[in-house]
């Protein structure tokens, strides 16, 4: 029942996407509400095509987040995440 509650917060504190109130990729990676999966599920939609910055692949902008970042920190993010989740 807890965890159905906290679900249920953390979907009202980001309700356009997952990773709103996220400056960087690194804070997703050390919110110790989240659980792995909801971390990777935050960092692949922070990661995807579809938050990329238009003439500049390069960078990633997450509808919520207050400036665009660089793709390879967020692929960054990912990799210690695998690191950490199978340490």
């Amino acid at each position: 029942m807890d965890r159905d509650i906290r679900t249920t917060e953390r979907a009202r504190r980001w309700p356009a996407r997952p990773a709103v109130g996220f400056l960087h990729p690194l804070e997703v990676l050390k919110d110790g509400e989240l659980d792995p999966a909801e971390k990777r599920e935050i960092l692949a939609a922070w990661a995807s095509d579809a938050s990329a910055v238009e003439h500049r692949p390069s960078q990633r902008w997450l509808l919520g987040t207050p400036a665009p970042v660089p793709l390879s920190e967020v692929l960054s993010a990912l990799s210690r995440l695998d690191r950490d989740s199978f340490s």
